[in-house]
């Protein structure tokens, strides 16, 4: 008899439905026997159904029947109360994500979904992929650790460079100038451009080709989403800001340079397989949820003839430390994976140690530690590191957490629930927790027990801090 199915809800862009291709994976490998049916945008899954690991893909707009049978378990990957709603009305033995309770309030099930919700407008020091985040609540660590993922093609010699050059919003795409110039620099290189997009990009690919002076080079709009992908496969390397394609592209296993500007943050939505680039401004801001500079002052950074050179240097096989090309102002890495299994972002040349690196990667390592009482040797170290370079910081960072500690046990008497502004009122380094616990508080009611557990959280990190 065929186990009760799981379901994934997944009701956001392309990008987002590729980047569960993992948790499909993993729940596959988890539970061989047990289908995975998701829930998706049909217009999204009908052109990357061909690179899905095996599962039974069902449109949205006909995802009210599946209220009539039984799930062993609801994923719900979605922040449309829609999808809350339809996460809801069906019978599972479990449910992830959002939800909507019988009295209409809404709530997030699993400790990793409410994190995921906390970094809204709170992910400055966040360094757990979208893609992983999606699967720690159900997916051990042993299999994190052996998973077989897409690998970056070599290049084909072909010289064939594809330029990518819509994304969602307009702070996350560089401007037509920007591409006719990185065409005529790459042409300079004896490369061959081609500008990629979909029918939304066919005036960005017109207007580009034409300042380059490369009108054959528009390809924009004349591919469906599976012909895109096996397009890509004859590429030697495909350039694009933070977008679905993007992901298609290393999905399908064409390595990719990923132009990392505007509000995103690479250690979220990068391309998840192992072997891609991400370049990324040095400026304090970047990793935004929200640009409020007003200018985008990232995009000043990512100037055409300095990542021309570098995409030359890529194309020739130069990739080791000393060969590329060092672009000031900007942060190279290759996407990898850490020894917990988890996405990881390895620099390509020596860069200063920041405070805020040292303090993300505390919050990484004590937040991993928590739910499954992973060792926490990791967090231990993290914490040593950063009163090692940053005495100052670290003092500061111990007093708040007193401070909040204090704050909290006087609430576990009083009780009640917390001012809107709590967790933005804490200084940034704070903010990871301020703004898990205040999330993980109102999912609770502010009930004792609620209380009780947000300040055991704070004994554990302050026993930390005293290492």
């Amino acid at each position: 008899m065929t186990p009760e199915p799981t379901l994934i809800i997944q009701m956001q862009r392309m990008g987002d439905l590729i980047m569960t291709f993992p948790l499909i994976g993993w729940l596959r490998a988890l539970e061989p026997q047990r289908p995975v049916w998701v829930v998706a945008e049909r217009h999204f899954f009908e052109g990357v159904v061909a690179l899905c690991p095996e599962a039974t893909l069902f449109p949205a707009e006909a995802a009210h029947v599946l209220g009539k049978r039984q799930f062993h378990r609801v994923v719900n990957l979605s922040h449309r109360p829609e999808a809350a709603a339809l996460a809801s009305g069906i019978q599972a033995a479990q449910h992830l994500g959002p939800v909507t309770r019988p009295d209409g309030a809404a709530r997030i099930e699993g400790y990793w979904h409410l994190y995921r919700a906390s970094l809204v407008h709170n992910n400055r020091h966040n360094r757990f992929h979208w893609a992983d985040l999606n699967a720690l609540d159900l997916v051990p660590s042993n299999l994190l650790q052996n998973t077989s993922w897409p690998t970056a093609e070599p290049r084909r010699d072909t010289g064939r460079i594809g330029l990518f050059v819509g994304a969602s919003e307009a702070a996350k795409r560089p401007a037509p100038a920007f591409w006719a110039s990185l065409a005529r620099q790459l042409v300079r290189r004896g490369l061959r451009p081609v500008f990629l997009g979909g029918n939304a990009e066919r005036d960005t690919g017109r207007e580009a080709a034409a300042l380059a002076g490369l009108s054959g080079s528009d390809l924009c709009g004349r591919f469906s989403l599976i012909e895109l992908a096996a397009f890509f496969q004859t590429l030697d390397l495909v350039v694009t800001p933070d977008t679905g394609p993007m992901h298609l592209a290393a999905w399908a296993g064409t390595p990719t340079l990923n132009l990392s500007l505007g509000p995103v943050n690479g250690w979220e939505t990068a391309p998840a397989p192992p072997g891609h680039l991400v370049l990324r401004t040095t400026t304090s801001c970047r990793g935004c949820w929200q640009c409020t500079r007003g200018e985008h002052l990232c995009h000043a950074r990512f100037d055409p003839p300095r990542i021309a050179a570098l995409v030359r240097a890529l194309c020739g096989g130069s990739e080791s430390q000393s060969a590329l090309p060092r672009l000031p102002g900007l942060h190279l890495s290759r996407t990898s994976r850490d020894d917990s299994g988890l996405f990881d972002l390895t620099p390509l040349h020596e860069y200063p140690l920041t405070s805020r690196d040292l303090v993300s990667t505390f919050w990484h390592h004590w937040f991993h530690s928590r739910p499954r009482r992973i060792d926490p040797a990791h967090a231990t170290l993290a914490w040593q590191e950063l009163v090692l370079h940053s005495p100052q910081l670290a003092t500061a960072f111990a007093s708040a957490v007193a401070r909040l500690g204090s704050t909290f046990s006087r609430r576990l008497r009083t009780g009640g629930a917390l001012e809107a502004t709590f967790w933005e009122s804490a200084p940034p380094m704070l903010r990871p927790l301020t703004g898990f616990l205040h999330l993980y508080l109102q999912n609770n009611d502010f009930s004792p027990e609620a209380w009780a557990i947000a300040l055991d959280m704070l004994a554990d990190l302050a026993s930390h801090l005293r290492s």
